[in-house]
């Protein structure tokens, strides 16, 4: 054999052993700038400076205890890949020696679904087995040794679209994938039991992701979701998002957790995108049509966390949840550079328990002054049901240091506020970057990407976090430090007036 087609073997022989040689982003190996893998691509100008957030990782692993899994993402950051990884593994058992996630110790039957038949054979298809032609076979992270036969292929009016394939398993089983198609209708996603559905992007309708899902209650299946939020705030983002359910996990990555993603490329790609898809192209962030309420960039406002200084003063903001989530935002205020930052936040859904709430509010600075709305001021049945008592009351009885007044602008004015000014303070002080989150408050960063108007409205739901944030900016004249024996005496009303 001539050393060409010697080379050439080889090289095949190399893309057909894909599923060996895949390390999750987050595996200690791809981190910047230590890991092995990095130094070598990056030494080749295959791979950027990245956050070294490990989004891929914490997906496979997040499988081991929820059903369902989401990973929301910007375009071209790696979403395919994790779920075409992990369904070649359930596929072959052949899991690697420090996978920490789900495992099937049998054969499975998979489902895929895809947005159209062309979509099915460029991504899902190319995935998992690569072409169908005898040299791109086994070229995706199933390796040609594994493959049974030849795929079944769709009658479908579009060339080498698959609509099965059959695997070895190392049981010594057969596992076996369907591919299905959005296209087809919900109807199509009925019948059989599935042990795996990975649906990559967003289905039209919800009822596909119903049906999917109550396929798995018989075989205690697995979930995976991948997909770029083009279609907005739909009731599957929103199924995620704001479910409180365990066995329930959503994750995201943008652009900046994908080393594979050059700088330069990305700047090039951000120039040519509609402002109105930018969001979600490059962050994941759910487009929201009309009027989203906070347009400063995410990433101008987002900061790492730090060790908060002594003397910058501290106050909490709390959202009571009477009926949605409870929630709590804690703020602490550089008033040397008037810049407030947003630190930790809070939230929890369901039955009201103002004791664990409180143990969460006061850790691990019972001292901190806390802000409340004015409904906190409503009287419920005390423990003995012979009285009333205010849920502000409540609070103070289990030691968390509320303030004695609702939040309010103006001290002589409780009662329900405006939310606009306070809307309009929050940003513009984003604008003069005189307003940072810390990037571990991701409830609070959910919500505000979230807000927005419909109808020439503010959609004022699922803003929990928010909210409480907004009480705790708007009392933030009774903030005070660690090192203060009484509250600071309040100063002029501290919200703007400028839009």
């Amino acid at each position: 054999m001539e050393l060409k087609e010697v080379l050439k073997h080889l090289e095949a022989r190399i893309a057909q052993r894909k599923l060996y040689t895949h390390l999750p982003y987050g595996h200690k190996d791809t981190l910047c700038p230590d890991g092995a893998m990095w130094k070598e691509k990056h030494a080749l100008g295959e791979w950027d400076e990245w956050s070294n957030k490990p989004w891929q990782l914490d997906f496979h692993e997040a499988g081991k205890d929820n059903q369902e899994r989401l990973i929301v993402c910007a375009n071209r950051v790696g979403k395919s890949e994790s779920g075409g990884y992990e369904t070649a593994l359930h596929m072959t058992g052949d899991y690697p020696d420090d996978w920490n996630g789900k495992r099937f110790d049998q054969p499975v039957l998979v489902w895929t679904g895809s947005p159209t038949n062309e979509t099915s054979r460029d991504i899902v298809q190319k995935s998992l087995i690569g072409g169908t032609s005898k040299d791109e076979l086994g070229t995706g992270f199933i390796p040609r040794e594994k493959i049974i036969g030849k795929p079944k292929m769709r009658q479908a009016g579009v060339s080498d679209v698959v609509d099965g394939f059959k695997v070895k398993h190392v049981s010594g089983g057969t596992s076996t994938c369907i591919l299905k198609t959005y296209e087809q209708g919900w109807r199509k996603w009925q019948g059989t039991e599935p042990h795996i559905v990975w649906l990559d992007e967003e289905p039209d309708h919800f009822r596909i992701y119903t049906e999917s899902l109550t396929r798995l209650l018989t075989s205690h299946g697995i979930m995976m979701v991948t997909f770029t939020p083009l279609l907005g705030q739909t009731e599957l983002v929103r199924h995620f998002q704001h479910s409180e359910n365990e066995g329930v996990w959503v994750g995201t990555a943008t652009w900046e957790d994908a080393p594979h993603l050059l700088k330069s490329e990305r700047e090039r790609m951000m120039r040519s995108y509609p402002q109105h898809e930018l969001q979600a192209r490059t962050m994941g962030v759910p487009m929201m049509g009309e009027g989203a309420i906070f347009t400063t960039s995410e990433d101008d406002i987002r900061v790492d966390p730090f060790e908060i200084p002594h003397y910058f003063t501290r106050i909490n903001g709390i959202d009571f949840g009477l009926d949605h989530p409870f929630a709590c935002a804690k703020i602490a205020i550089d008033r040397d550079s008037d810049i407030i930052y947003l630190y930790d936040d809070y939230r929890k859904k369901g039955e009201i328990n103002l004791a664990f709430h409180a143990e969460k509010i006061k850790q691990p600075s019972p001292w901190i002054p806390v802000s409340w709305p004015h409904d906190g001021a409503k009287r419920s049945p005390s423990a003995s049901g012979k009285e009333t008592i205010s849920l502000s009351k409540k609070m103070r009885g289990l030691g968390v240091n509320m303030l004695s007044k609702s939040a309010r602008y103006e001290n002589d004015k409780g009662g329900p506020q405006p939310v606009w000014p306070i809307i309009e303070e929050i940003m513009e002080r984003e604008r003069s970057g005189r307003f940072k989150v810390f990037s571990t408050c991701t409830s609070y960063l959910e919500e505000r990407r979230n807000y927005h108007m419909k109808d020439g409205k503010l959609v004022d739901k699922r803003d929990d976090t928010l909210k409480a944030c907004f009480y705790a900016v708007m009392m933030r004249r009774y903030a005070k430090t660690s090192q203060a024996k009484t509250p600071r005496r309040p100063t002029a009303p501290c919200f703007s007036t400028r839009v």
